[in-house]
């Protein structure tokens, strides 16, 4: 679903909130037009963002992530840090408000801790 080349960029652009396609490609440089209009469809198709009609002629649409490709959040955050780490460089996603590096860890909703607590992924990680 994600996979395609710009898909993960262009859901990264929303999750900061609702873009035009115009918004879209200045956030994504590099993305050719014909692109663009291809991977929103195909993330329409997929269920993980909407298009509304902001104007009916000429016909333009805002974008918006769906609550499946918000939670993407997660995943693309994970890979950010991933990246950077691998590359050596300053950790890549920050707490906006303060700045502090951001770090990605499994929670358990039932318990509301952390499941990462020297957690084995055959013991707690997976059976809270």
């Amino acid at each position: 679903m994600v996979g395609d080349r710009w898909s993960l960029r262009l859901i990264g652009a929303l999750l900061e909130g609702d873009r035009t396609f115009g918004e879209l490609a200045g956030e994504v440089p590099g993305i050719a037009p014909t692109i663009l209009t291809a991977r929103l469809r195909s993330l329409q198709g997929a269920g993980l963002l909407t298009a509304s009609p902001y104007e009916l002629r000429p016909v333009r649409m805002r974008y918006a992530l769906t609550a499946p490709g918000r939670r993407l959040a997660a995943a693309i955050a994970t890979l950010a840090e991933w990246g950077a780490a691998r590359e050596g460089s300053p950790q890549a996603v920050v707490h906006a408000r303060c700045g502090t590096p951001v770090v990605t860890r499994p929670w358990c909703p039932t318990c509301e801790e952390p499941a990462d607590d020297g957690a084995r992924e055959s013991d707690e990680l997976l059976w809270c």
